[in-house]
């Protein structure tokens, strides 16, 4: 049932989930367990398209490194493949906010996921016909990035408009979930049909897929999507929400962590393959087989963010903080089995801290402007890519795949630290330690004057 353009509401503008008590100005409450998004038809047909589109998304994802590496048996392309599909988000992410703001985002959508299709096809044509060459997929990889501009921050802003603020934290928990359950199909596929017919047929799947989410947003019942008032032609839309951003410690600390960590935590095309092929002698098998494990974790991860009710600071930061170390001890393993045993862990933590840094971030946005704050998300996860790609390539091709892994986990942990102090102070508020039985050995109270031994402190539980 459609409700009014007030009904999308989230916190007031000054609510800050760093210090509020409860934590339910940050979160919201998610009505009906793990799955309950799914109960609404829309979001149904959302996530069905996206679960078949994902698999081929990530077919596509593991064909085109490999077909890079092949070609030029370089880590650093294929770290220049990844910062090229990346780049357009960095120089242009911001204005893909403005016009998901600006534009109904289902009809964006459509357009978005058949320009997406096609450069798919396009690369299936070029690869099956024995014509491709390293180029063709760098342009190809660039125009992808070109659409995603648009597309993700449309997808992310509109998942709201489906399933309400109420279960926004829910939805996006389910997204993470159902793009991980198709990593742990897609790379499989993937290494199996490189193997035994090539690439290109991987690359062709990928482009047909796309059906699938242009039929399930056709098929929505626009009366049933919660209106959210669109933001007007005008001067300065871009400016508005960057200084929206900037007068908010608790989206703008999020965002620079998930900058550190986007820029030099996820870079496993590089890291991954370089491991399969460079120290363990294996194929794109073994490849495809990394990131499955990895999958496993993360729709483990998502899931568990799905039954949460709140969001919290310090979930987030405990997270990239685990995050970045699981990294370091993956890098020093010492036998293939130790390594891929490493990969469900940093999928747990990877999609904890994903989604909790999603949800924490669009909850605590007015709906006016969510286009542009999560355009403002998504540019600095992935739109840093195209500075880490090619360093950490350059380093893994150097130094080798153990310290090019370890130096993105050990840049992901201290980010982490940083970010957690930072918003410690922030919120006014300092550790505590108690050695009682049966106490919290850990809790965080307000920096007040004349808190000594015999105050009587509350914990603020909802805290960093």
């Amino acid at each position: 049932m459609s409700t009014g353009p007030g009904a999308d509401s989230a916190p007031a503008p000054h609510t800050d989930p760093v210090t509020d008590p409860t934590g339910d100005a940050a979160a919201g409450r998610t009505r009906g367990g793990t799955f309950s998004s799914l109960k609404i038809r829309n979001y149904r047909l959302f996530a069905t398209g996206a679960v078949i589109s994902n698999t081929g998304t990530w077919m596509s994802r593991i064909a085109q490194d490999w077909l890079v590496l092949s070609l030029t048996g370089s880590s650093t392309a294929v770290g220049i493949t990844t910062a090229l599909q990346f780049l357009p988000m960095l120089l242009f992410g911001l204005y893909g906010g403005v016009i998901a703001d600006r534009y109904p985002k289902r009809r964006l959508l459509v357009l978005t996921q058949a320009a997406l299709g096609l450069c798919g096809l396009a690369l299936a044509a070029l690869t099956l016909s024995g014509l491709v060459q390293v180029w063709h997929v760098y342009l190809i990889a660039f125009l992808l990035g070109m659409v995603t501009v648009v597309d993700n921050p449309t997808r992310q802003a509109f998942v709201v408009e489906m399933v309400g603020p109420k279960d926004l934290r829910n939805a996006v928990s389910l997204n993470s979930a159902n793009f991980q359950s198709a990593r742990l199909v897609g790379p499989a596929v993937a290494g199996v049909l490189i193997t035994a017919v090539g690439s290109g047929w991987a690359f062709l799947l990928n482009g047909l897929s796309f059906a699938a989410p242009l039929v399930g947003l056709l098929m929505m019942r626009p009366a049933e999507l919660h209106k959210v008032e669109r933001a007007p032609r005008g001067k300065g839309q871009l400016r508005e929400g960057l200084r929206y951003v900037a007068g908010r410690p608790d989206l703008i600390w999020p965002i620079v962590l998930v900058g550190f960590i986007g820029t030099f935590g996820f870079n496993f095309p590089i890291w991954l393959s370089a491991f399969a092929d460079g120290v363990f002698d294996a194929g794109p098998g073994t490849y495809g087989l990394l990131n499955s494990l990895i999958a496993v974790g993360s729709v483990t991860g998502a899931l568990l963010a799905a039954r949460r009710t709140t969001t919290r600071q310090r979930v987030l930061v405990g997270a990239a903080l685990m995050f970045g170390l699981l990294e370091v001890a993956a890098a020093l393993s010492p036998t293939f089995w130790m390594f891929a045993a490493l990969m469900v862990p940093i999928g747990i933590f990877s999609l904890t801290f994903n989604v909790t840094a999603n949800s924490s971030v669009q909850l605590a946005t007015d709906p006016a402007m969510r286009g542009r704050v999560m355009s403002l998300f998504m540019m600095v996860f992935v739109g840093g890519t195209p500075i880490g790609g090619p360093l950490v390539g350059w380093l893994t091709d150097t130094y080798g795949a153990r310290v090019g892994f370890a130096a993105g986990g050990l840049v992901s942990a201290a980010a982490a630290v940083a970010v957690g102090l930072i918003l410690v102070r922030v919120g006014g508020l300092r550790m505590k330690v108690n050695l009682r039985p049966g106490r919290p050995h850990l809790t965080l109270v307000p920096r007040t004057p004349g808190n000594g031994e015999n105050a009587q402190e509350e914990p603020v539980p909802a805290a960093v």
